[in-house]
């Protein structure tokens, strides 16, 4: 059983908090048996905006975590406490999985463990990570970044993309996405996916992609082009374009290929199809062409995908996260 700790001390926000509670510490054995063993690390009696939370263990036994949480830090202008610092900095030493929700990004540059990495935080405070800690190569224009045992996210929403992210690695597609139905919120945005866009989800039902979108997954086995999806939205090739730069932050060609990729990893996940088949029923017509794109966009090839996931499906078998490269 894979074991998440939630650090949690005064001058947190609940939103972030409760976020990683729900994915991370719901009983979800149905899915997955056994789930994470989920506990709350913390000082005494914790006092989060309104809340109080009683934490199961202190922050001393941060480092006996698999995965670390920190959520996100309220007031960016006040350093967190050297204890939250050094537990954390001390989990990492440990081989912990460490992740930051939002501002809690502040909280791990102040640990040093994002010195010399890729990194981000809520947009308007992207600005005050940079100047605080020169040496964090920050990414205001993300959701999330995964260097492997440091992971980062943007604010709120994109708290969840990464926790989401998170169960992708540990469990496959399938259960993310069914976690993600669980909780009503898209199953996949990509890391790199801008962190501003005008609407994050087509929520309208007379948006232009609110019928598109399910259409198009329907189809993935076919060769979809621009202008196959700008004539069933029913407007011009350069429209589409802009509605789906408004509306998921990428274009329609590389929001075709996500999909793709996402299908793929169910079917290598879930069935014994041959590579050629599952290429096949993506739409990306050759295991060639699969495999380039794979190792691209998940950092490694369909067959080591495959085995990687079935073996770590076992109790005694490896971690999927031990052989994936850093971002993927």
């Amino acid at each position: 059983m894979k074991t998440v700790a939630l650090a949690v001390t005064e001058g947190m926000l609940h939103f972030e908090l409760s976020l990683a509670y729900e994915v991370f510490g719901s009983d979800l054995t149905h899915l997955v048996d056994p789930w994470y063993d989920f506990a709350l690390h913390g000082p005494d009696a914790v006092r989060v905006g309104r809340f109080r939370l009683e934490p199961d263990h202190g922050l001393d036994r941060l480092p006996y975590a698999d995965t670390v949480i920190v959520p996100g830090w309220a007031d960016v202008d006040v350093d967190p406490p050297a204890e939250l610092v050094d537990a954390v900095r001390a989990a990492h030493e440990a081989g912990a999985r460490v992740v930051s929700l939002c501002t809690g990004a502040f909280v791990l540059a102040a640990a040093g463990l994002l010195d010399g990495r890729r990194a981000t935080t809520h947009w308007s405070h992207t600005r005050a990570l940079a100047e605080r800690y020169p040496r964090v190569e920050v990414d205001p224009d993300v959701l999330y970044v995964d260097n492997g045992s440091v992971l980062t996210s943007a604010g709120k929403a994109a708290a969840m993309d990464l926790c989401l992210h998170l169960v992708r690695l540990d469990h496959g597609s399938a259960i993310a996405n069914t976690v993600a139905r669980r909780l009503v919120v898209p199953p996949h945005r990509a890391g790199g996916q801008a962190q501003f866009v005008t609407a994050p989800v087509p929520a309208q039902d007379d948006h232009p992609l609110t019928a598109l979108l399910p259409w198009a997954v329907e189809r993935l086995d076919r060769p979809l082009t621009v202008e196959d999806l700008a004539r069933q939205a029913r407007m011009s090739s350069r429209n589409l374009g802009r509605h789906f730069r408004a509306a998921t932050g990428t274009t329609p060609l590389q929001w075709l290929l996500t999909q793709r990729i996402r299908r793929a990893q169910e079917l290598l996940e879930a069935t014994d199809d041959s590579v050629d088949a599952i290429a096949t029923a993506t739409g990306m017509g050759t295991a060639t062409t699969l495999r380039r794109h794979f190792n691209r966009t998940v950092g490694v090839p369909p067959d080591t995908y495959r085995r990687t996931f079935r073996a770590r499906s076992r109790p005694e078998g490896p971690g999927l996260g031990s052989l994936m490269p850093p971002g993927a």
